[in-house]
């Protein structure tokens, strides 16, 4: 057992994860980094052992999908369903759930959907009385009650599969708390450091498997270290968006100082990483907001 992550993206042997059978890759994934008690450590293997971005995407997202709810069966694969035909707005949400748990409505993007177990669903409860929609989150079993709709591929990342999702009645379990304030705002944030982490260790795996130089791996796990850091606070605290805003500012630096090492490495790789960079700058407008809130929440002037 190797004694930390680093260690192990330093020294074990990349397995070759290419995202066909779902199941079977998230099971190999768990037994895999069974030794590692961090998500976001999972979510760098997770990337180290992908073939492609979209593989390394996928086991960011699930990681990260599991640590916004602890409660999820960890053998289960997850889909998070918010966005609607208008987005993912609370004011513009019409997917309903009652007191009892049953969901009704039409989820117009949700990953991994048709191969979910289990989807996380955000709901109008009802209104506040300030007029704002109440939301809440509800886990819904896959089944009969929830019509799977695969949409096209992209252009980018391929190998990840999103689809429609219309329930109809469909039983599920409340989860406590505030739909948007405890689940849907928290999991762009974790969403975000995982997919990072997921990134990051794929560029480990192709800096090792290209015999790229020491200096670039050591600023990957630096990089990667941040992540850890920032990944252990709230997610909902404007200093982790600032931080995390840095992070990406760094993340998007770096790649633009790698760009030479590519040149050596197998073409097919670097195809593929060229196809799907794309995927980096999915949310970007999001981002960008939550950073400008987080500096305005902090009170703290830029012109220092």
């Amino acid at each position: 057992m190797n004694s930390s992550v680093f260690d192990f993206l330093l020294t074990a042997t990349p397995a070759d994860v290419v995202s066909v059978d779902f199941v079977a890759d998230w099971a190999r994934h768990r037994t895999r980094t069974a030794g590692f008690a961090s998500s976001l450590d999972r979510a760098a293997i997770a990337g180290f052992d992908g073939a492609g971005t979209g593989p390394a995407f996928l086991g960011g997202y699930q990681e990260a999908l599991h640590a916004l709810v602890p409660a999820l069966d960890p053998a289960e694969l997850s889909s998070m369903c918010a966005t609607e035909g208008a987005g993912a707005r609370p004011s513009t949400m019409t997917t309903t759930v009652d007191a009892d748990g049953t969901v009704s409505g039409t989820k117009s993007f949700a990953t991994l959907g048709a191969f979910a177990d289990r989807f996380l669903v955000i709901a109008r409860s009802g209104t506040q009385a300030d007029g704002r929609a109440l939301l809440r989150a509800v886990l819904v079993p896959a089944g009969a009650s929830a019509a799977v709709t695969p949409l096209p591929t992209l252009p980018f990342a391929p190998e990840i599969p999103h689809a429609e999702v219309t329930f109809d009645a469909a039983p599920g379990e409340l989860l406590p708390g505030d739909g948007y304030a405890d689940y849907l705002k928290p999991f762009r944030t974790v969403e975000d450091l995982h997919v990072v982490a997921a990134v990051l260790g794929q560029l480990v795996r192709v800096a090792r498997l290209a015999q790229w130089p020491a200096e670039p791996v050591e600023q990957l796990l630096a990089l990667f270290a941040a992540v850890r850091g920032v990944g252990a606070e709230d997610p909902g605290s404007p200093g982790v968006h600032i931080a995390l805003g840095g992070i990406f500012a760094r993340l998007t630096a770096l790649r633009a100082e790698l760009e030479p090492l590519w040149a050596p490495v197998d073409p097919e790789i670097r195809k593929r990483w060229e196809r799907d960079a794309p995927l980096l700058g999915v949310a970007g407008k999001v981002r960008t907001a939550r950073l400008a809130t987080a500096w305005r929440a902090s009170a703290v002037s830029r012109s220092w």
